[in-house]
């Protein structure tokens, strides 16, 4: 998935509910002067010993992570500067006629601003909502909670979050086995805390975030005037703990082979007994389906035991908590506090909570997405900027075709397998050819938790619209807004969001060498995301199938198992490693999209290196382009998360990922000896 980058997603999505994200305060101004930041260089490191302190160090040394912040880098630096367009527009959009698209951003945006409001309602939004759940007689009632409770989740393709509160989630996506049509993919939720580790493991860390997770649970139900919350609290979390335990693991979710499970409706009463799925179906919009993928089998059917076997009134209590806890940062001060207190400052270690203005607009920005995002690329996004990524698209395709013609251990066979699919490849660059319609959306401007119940009802409804369609190949998952870019690869397609597009990664007053070595890399990075070890399961239509013969595949994994024991001997925290084989997909499309954006970059200055500039020669100025674009900081707290479960490891390992290219040695001079120095027949070359 993603070219960075969905930075730390299931931590992404912790931040996001705690009423905090990636987007920075405005410490660091964009970039203005068009070119390498050599002030923010240490040379007093040798690049052959740490890559990422010789291109950042300085940097590092000098800046400081801001309080409401967990990390901070130069991709903060632009989402401060996205956000901040973002502000502007929300704001202007306030002023437009009632009943218009650009209306609903403005009645938003003010509906969230509007803490007298929240306060004056308390827990009234939530009444309905906890009435039924008081009302639940039997379990038959109870599955009919959790089938109306049924969301649209993230894909698990681009991301390894699975992770959601409620007790599944729905990906809807091309079917599989037969690619031309959607279907609806069930994932494993029901969890409080990011990851069924942290209920399972006796790290000592890990036992003192458990303490404090059932402390957070006691506080949300005293705050909501409910009764005995420490013994209910106490249930709560034992009964989180069990679904933890039918939980499927984080690596295991990631083999889409395990996760090609088609289910009949009528087979989950003997799959997975203990819910009533007929009830469950019916509410969720979903009796109609023919079938459902279930991407984790063995969570659904643990899960779904414990719904039979459970007291009922330990699921209402559950249900009671995580319907307060879910809408606390559009509740009273105290609950939105609690909650930055719990998923903020003791699970992620930020300090502060961002302004309220900051959080609206980040919460507006993802309701209304694509009605945003359209205000967004008419003031920022030039034609010329798409004209001139779309070219650097199309040389870096050439290039990745050549490196495929010139592979000495592919298979003719296999060749012309990746050819198709790379030929058969979209791109989006900037903004999605169809924007989403938002006119059967209901926003009131002083209804904060109404109007984000109501999005995330017409999400679901929009997804469930999809099923038995044919795929849109253009179809995009991000806004222009977002700074991130991202693979599909049923689709086989990718995204390039507007927003990424900027200095320090993209800026059309730069030489191309340090285009190449930043967002070059990046765009390198997603296309060979088609083809990694997630990527190449999937063929030139996104049919999950195998078109490696067998040697080529043992070959590829052979590879891919050097490149996963490099990133298992990295020790960001005492005792604790990079997982090589979680973090597989994005190093190897790390190694193979800088491999494409230097071959692209030599082939944009007709196969000879770009001039020296700034004291540097010009494959120096690519590598340092490329080290310079993973400049950042994360706290201790937020790193130990992403060790935990993020697919992407962090950053600094990703700069160094350079020793695996010759080209590197080469422009600095590196010999034996040298701390990241690998000798040739170890260096890794996937592509």
């Amino acid at each position: 998935m993603r070219a960075n980058y969905l930075k730390t997603i299931f931590l992404t999505l912790a931040l996001l509910l705690a009423g905090i994200s990636h987007q920075a305060l405005p410490v660091m101004a964009v970039n203005d002067t068009h070119g390498l930041d050599v002030t923010g260089m240490d040379r007093s490191v040798n690049p052959g010993d740490d890559f990422f302190a010789y291109a950042n160090g300085e940097w590092i040394k000098t800046h400081q992570i801001p309080e409401d912040r967990s990390s901070y880098g130069v991709w903060d630096v632009l989402s401060q500067e996205a956000n901040q367009r973002t502000s502007d527009l929300i704001k202007e959009a306030s002023k437009a006629a009632n009943g218009t698209e650009e209306r609903k951003i403005g009645d938003y945006y003010a509906a969230y601003m509007n803490e007298q409001a929240i306060e004056s309602k308390g827990l009234t939004p939530l009444k309905s909502e906890l009435q039924e759940i008081n009302s639940i007689a039997d379990k038959t009632a109870l599955s009919r909670i959790f089938g109306s409770q049924l969301r649209a989740d993230v894909d698990p393709l681009n991301s390894t979050n699975f992770y959601t509160d409620r007790l599944f989630g729905i990906w809807v996506s091309p079917d599989f086995n037969k690619p031309d049509r959607n279907v609806a993919y069930m994932l494993q939720g029901g969890l409080g805390l990011p990851d069924r580790d942290n209920y399972l493991s006796k790290d000592a860390n890990d036992v003192a975030l458990q303490a404090k997770y059932r402390a957070h649970i006691a506080t949300v139900l005293k705050l909501a005037g409910i009764a005995d919350s420490d013994a209910a609290a106490t249930r709560i979390y034992d009964l989180e703990h069990k679904i933890a335990e039918a939980h499927t693991s984080r690596t295991d979710s990631e083999d889409v082979h395990k996760a090609n499970n088609p289910w009949r409706l009528q087979d989950f009463s003997k799959k997975a007994p203990g819910l009533d799925w007929g009830s469950f179906f019916k509410t969720a919009g979903l009796a109609a389906q023919p079938m459902i993928m279930v991407w984790h089998p063995g969570g659904v059917t643990g899960i779904s035991a414990l719904v039979g076997s459970q007291p009922l009134s330990v699921w209402k209590e559950y249900l009671t908590y995580h319907a307060i806890d879910r809408a606390s940062g559009l509740l009273p001060k105290a609950f939105a506090d609690e909650r930055f207190n719990f998923y903020g400052r003791t699970l992620s270690g930020v300090p502060k909570q961002r302004e309220r203005s900051q959080r609206a607009v980040s919460a507006t920005s993802d309701a209304l997405g694509d009605a945003v995002g359209k205000l967004y690329v008419k003031r920022y996004f030039p034609p010329e900027a798409k004209a001139k990524v779309q070219e650097m698209v199309k040389n870096l395709i050439i290039a990745f075709g050549r490196r495929i013609d010139n592979l000495d251990w592919m298979t003719p066979a296999t060749k012309a397998k990746a050819k198709a699919k790379l030929d058969t490849l979209y791109v989006g660059v900037g903004y999605p050819e169809h924007w989403r319609d938002y006119s059967g959306l209901k926003v009131v401007p002083d209804d904060a938790l109404g109007n984000a119940e109501r999005v995330e009802l017409f999400d679901y409804q929009w997804s469930l619209s999809k099923l038995g369609k044919p795929m849109d190949k253009t179809e995009w998952w991000m806004t222009p807004q977002t700074v991130n870019a991202v693979n599909l690869p049923i689709q086989n397609g990718l995204n390039f969001p507007a927003a990424i597009l900027r200095p320090p990664f993209f800026d059309m007053n730069a030489d191309p060498v340090e285009n190449y070595g930043s967002i070059g890399a990046t765009i390198g990075h997603e296309i060979s995301h088609s083809f990694d070890d997630q990527g190449s399961q999937f063929d030139a239509s996104g049919r999950l199938l195998n078109w490696w013969t067998t040697e080529d595949l043992a070959h590829f994994r052979a590879s891919a198992d050097r490149l996963a024991a490099e990133f298992d001997q990295y020790e960001p925290l005492p005792g604790i490693h990079v997982n090589g084989k979680l973090t597989l997909s994005e190093n190897i499309a790390d190694v193979a999209g800088l491999s494409v954006a230097y071959d692209g970059y030599r082939n944009a200055y007709g196969g000879k290196p770009a001039p020296d500039a700034q004291g540097f020669t010009g494959d120096q100025r690519f590598f340092l382009a490329y080290g310079q674009s993973w400049r950042g900081k994360q706290r201790p707290e937020s790193l130990r998360l992403q060790l935990t479960g993020d697919g992407h490891a962090p950053d600094e390992y990703r700069a160094d990922t350079v020793r695996n290219i010759d080209a590197w040695y080469q422009a600095f001079n590196i010999q034996p000896g040298r701390k990241l120095y690998l000798s040739p027949q170890a260096r890794v070359r996937v592509w």
